[in-house]
Parts: structure tokens; sequence; C-alpha cells
């Protein structure tokens, strides 16, 4: 059966219902799935979603979503509740959005997720408790006067206690390496690491073991997917780190590997990236596929069928590597529909494509299954 014929049927419709959101009539212009199926085989919920293929196989398959866009869109509730066993807050656990000043927290959105998760019995990842382009501007300006150690450790325990028990794996610190800063270690020259010193690292790790005894603690980056010398570098000094974390008994269980990748990159993905994920595997660490999205700019050609089957390749080459490891236990896509992408925000100048919208998600704009959605699910079979 053609997919345009599938878009029209009562499962795709099921998608849409009861939000107001119609199915766009079909143009004629997406390509059919990877592989032709009969229509009894080729829906999409139930046991053929996301969330039931993964769980076949030993996986969590999960996106992020933002928050206040999930409150007002109940067709996208239903999607997620649908595909989904995890879901991650883009912004919402971040100092940011939790801090607006010294002494005020406001957890009213990161609540509200935790609330929805609860009520359709998804999981939930914190993201994240230490990143360089979370911090407020009240702690940059007022850090001089403060004990910036025992805030962030007081800010550890105020947020991971408050979801003891409630939380998967927690992104205790993001993006810590980055080489080209000639630091030591290859750290990041950071707004924590330049007020705390290199030890902010273990300092967090050990804050959110002492607020929650029993999650996952996870720390997270990203460059890390290419076979090229800068990623080859970026791969080295993170499972460094890891090392020196376990030499010093800092408590940590899982590796996230961000996976933001490229259709068209003239890089490849294979040995690199299984030896990362087979090096966190010897180390007894769990490894996540934490924001996985692909992006398009990089394609010359503004065809729509043509770009859905190279996005919908590169997801399956990636996975196909990654996923070969028992280590891996999730993953999770940074967004579910090309409604919402971060790579859709932001100047247009940062953008070689900037008047196309991406199609870097498995859903579209009106949450119809794309090509990408296929090639995920089939990536899970194939594990």
């Amino acid at each position: 059966m053609k997919r345009r014929e599938f878009l029209r049927s009562s499962a795709a419709a099921m998608l849409v219902a009861g939000s107001g959101l119609q199915a766009r009539a079909d143009t004629g212009r997406d390509a059919p799935p990877p592989r032709a199926l009969p229509l009894e085989a080729e829906a999409v919920r139930g046991r053929h979603s996301l969330h039931a293929h993964a769980h076949k196989h030993g996986l969590l398959a999960g996106a992020a979503v933002v928050v206040h866009v999930l409150q007002n869109d109940l067709a996208l509730q239903r999607l997620v509740t649908e595909q989904y066993g995890i879901l991650v807050p883009e912004n919402e656990l971040k100092w940011r959005a939790l801090r607006p000043s010294l002494n005020q927290f406001d957890f009213t959105e990161s609540d509200a997720l935790f609330s929805f998760a609860k009520a359709h019995h998804l999981q939930v990842r914190g993201h994240t408790l230490v990143w360089h382009n979370s911090v407020p501007d009240w702690l940059k300006n007022e850090s001089s006067q403060l004990d910036l150690r025992q805030l962030l450790i007081d800010h550890i325990h105020a947020v991971v206690g408050r979801y003891r028990g409630c939380v998967h794996s927690w992104d205790v610190v993001n993006e810590a390496i980055l080489p080209d800063d000639a630091q030591q270690d290859g750290l990041r020259r950071s707004f924590w690491f330049e007020r705390i010193g290199p030890d902010y690292i273990e300092l967090a790790f050990r804050a959110a073991r002492e607020a929650d005894p029993h999650v996952r603690l996870t720390y997270n980056d990203y460059g890390v997917e290419y076979d090229n010398p800068e990623e080859s570098a970026r791969r080295a000094s993170v499972l460094a780190l890891l090392h020196r974390l376990q030499q010093r008994k800092v408590p940590i269980d899982a590796l996230g590997i961000q996976s933001h990748i490229k259709a068209g990159s003239p890089s490849s993905i294979g040995k690199g990236l299984a030896d990362y994920i087979e090096s966190a595997r010897q180390m007894g660490l769990e490894v996540y596929l934490t924001e996985m999205d692909v992006n398009e700019d990089d394609l010359l050609f503004d065809e729509v069928s043509q770009r859905d089957l190279v996005i919908a390749r590169t997801y399956r080459d990636y996975l196909d590597v990654a996923l070969a490891n028992p280590a891996v236990k999730a993953m999770l896509t940074w967004g579910v529909s090309d409604r919402q992408t971060w790579l859709n925000d932001g100047p247009t100048h940062h953008r070689k494509q900037p008047n196309r919208p991406q199609r870097s998600l498995p859903f579209d704009r009106e949450y119809r299954p794309k090509n990408a959605f296929f090639a995920i699910r089939d990536s899970f079979d194939a594990r």
C-alpha cells in the first residue's frame, strides 16, 4: 500500500483526532516509507508504535517536549502518549527556567510535566543540572559575592530532591568538554569551570547522588558521533573524564550521546562511535541517545520526498551503528514533530537554508509519520 493511502486512512486520522487539527490533503510530494507494507502492518499505534517496537528490544523510545506547548495541544498529548515511554523537558529543568532569582524557584512548568507523565505512565529524564548556556544573568552578576560551591550543591539538592524517585535519569553535567578551549583535560572554560574549578563536575555528581540515591546519573555531550579528527579528540576527552570520575569513585551511571547528526555530512559514522559506546560499556555505564535529530541544511535540493528519504537513511545508518551495542538503553529525539524543532529557531544567518523549514523529526507538522518514523522503528527491530 502507498504511504499516501495510509495517510488518508483512519489510523492517520486518529493521530490528530479531537484537536482541531485536520490531516492535510496529500500533495503527492511525500515519498513512500522505506519499504511497502500492507495496511494492517503499517498502522503506527499500539503494538506498531515506536514505544512498542523499542520495548521489544530492551529500549526506551522518547522525545523532548516544550511543556507549555504540550499543555495546549491535545493532538500532541495524544501522540506522545501513544508513541513514547519517556519524555524530557527541553528547557524547564534548566537554571534559567527554575531560578528567576537567588531566593526563588519556579517549578510550575516542570511540575506540570511530571504530573502529565504520571497520569499517562510515562518516565521522565531530567535535563540538566549544570550547563554553561543556562546560567541566569543574576548569577553571573552576583557570583563574586556568593559561595558558588554551596549554591551549586543547594540547587542540585533542591531540584533533584523535589523529584526524587520520579526520574529515570539526570543529565547532571552537560557539555563540559571543549578541546578548542585548550584547558587541562579538554575541559570547557565555562562559568562553572572558571568560578569553581574543574572539580565542579565531581561536586555536581556527588550532590545529585545525595539528593536521590537511586536515580541514574548521566554525563551528556555532543560532537562525538563522526569519524573525523575533531570528534575523535572530543571522544577521547570525554572518556578520559569518565575514567577520572570512576577512579575518584564519583557516582556516575550513564553516558549521554546527544546525537545531533547531519544529512549530507562529509564525515562518516562507524568505528569511532562504535568504539566509544563499547568503551562506556566496558566501564559499566549505560548509554542513552539523548537528543537525536537530523539537520538537513547541507542537502542542496528542495524536493520534499528526496529530503525525507535522505533524512530517513541518515537515522537508519546512525542507529544501526549505535543500537548494535547492548549498552544503549534509550533513544530520544529532540522534539516530536517538524512543527517544533530548535533547528528552525534563532537567526536565519546561522542556517545554510534559511527559508526552508527543516524536516528533521519522525512526524511532520500535522503529526503524520514520515519516512524517519519508519526508519527509526525498523532500526529498533534490526537490533
